[in-house]
């Protein structure tokens, strides 16, 4: 049997640009705020039910049922900061325990869409499943060229707003470092609170893309998560261009991995990419030592 090269690549692009917006998401809570949120997996479940709410069974127009997806993404990510994460900075608690926070906020986020909406899989039904198109020889839905095309468009655009505008470089102040950008005027707090709102509606968007392209289940926010903070780590969880590049190369890894092994070894194979790199390159591709915020 072939090795089939091409339709591989086309597969890794495809959910490498789900990992990605899920990944620097991620990595902008990350850099700014110092801890793990692991919640960040849930945001993106809850985008892809409130986009079947709103959608399928309220019959809202589609770019509609979108802005309101991504704005309530916002709204969660910028509220678990207010009532949880904040509370517990200002406490000066660990990052254990901010991590195990996290996890108790995905947790609860899983278990109330599932009390919502019960444990069986939705659908969007935004388009008919339609006969791929044969691109250099992989096989590609027009659904699938839409998702990379604007995965890379969005992902470029961040790029951009991290790089070029004030707020962007404001964020990349208090990751670098937050005393000191405190001395300069800026304000931390409100710092990392936008970071949560702008890295949850990447969330929201991964969770529209995920919700067009899959199936919809309440727990898939945890493997999602597992998928982005990989990815992350791999490219260097401080860098953007680092952190998309990380995803798709766990995207790669997956795809050519389950040609040879069974598709329920994905998460090993993932698991295996990430302890590679933490153990040969802890801090990832384009991984720079940040030090430790006390």
């Amino acid at each position: 049997m072939s090795f089939p090269i091409a339709q591989l690549l086309a597969n890794s692009l495809i959910i490498g640009s789900i990992y990605a917006l899920v990944a620097v998401g991620f990595s902008l809570i990350y850099s700014t705020n110092r801890f793990v949120h692991l919640a960040h997996g849930a945001t993106v479940v809850a985008a892809g039910y409130a986009l079947y709410s709103t959608f399928t069974l309220l019959h809202l127009p589609f770019i509609l049922a979108c802005i309101l997806t991504i704005a309530l993404s916002s709204v969660i990510g910028f509220l678990m900061f207010k009532a949880i994460y904040e509370p517990l900075q200002k406490r000066k608690s660990s990052t254990v325990i901010m991590l195990i926070a996290s996890i108790g906020l995905l947790t609860l986020i899983e278990n109330l869409i599932l009390l919502f909406f019960g444990a069986d899989v939705k659908t969007i039904g935004l388009l008919e499943v339609r006969q791929g198109i044969n691109i250099a020889g992989a096989i590609i839905t027009p659904l699938q060229i839409v998702l990379v095309l604007t995965s890379l468009t969005l992902l470029t655009v961040f790029y951009l707003f991290m790089k070029k505008t004030t707020l962007g470089r404001n964020l990349r102040a208090v990751a670098d470092h937050k005393e000191l950008a405190s001395i300069m005027g800026l304000n931390p707090t409100r710092l990392m609170a936008i970071s949560f709102i702008i890295g949850s509606a990447l969330a929201g968007i991964a969770g529209i893309l995920i919700a067009l392209e899959q199936n919809l289940d309440p727990s898939m926010g945890t493997d999602l998560m597992i998928k982005g903070f990989s990815g992350a780590i791999v490219g260097g969880i401080y860098s953007v261009p680092g952190s998309i590049l990380g995803s798709y190369l766990v995207g790669t890894a997956e795809n050519v991995g389950t040609w040879f092994l069974p598709s329920g070894y994905k998460n090993a194979i993932t698991f295996t990419l990430l302890f590679l790199f933490l153990l040969l390159r802890p801090k990832g591709i384009f991984g720079v030592d940040k030090g430790v915020r006390e």
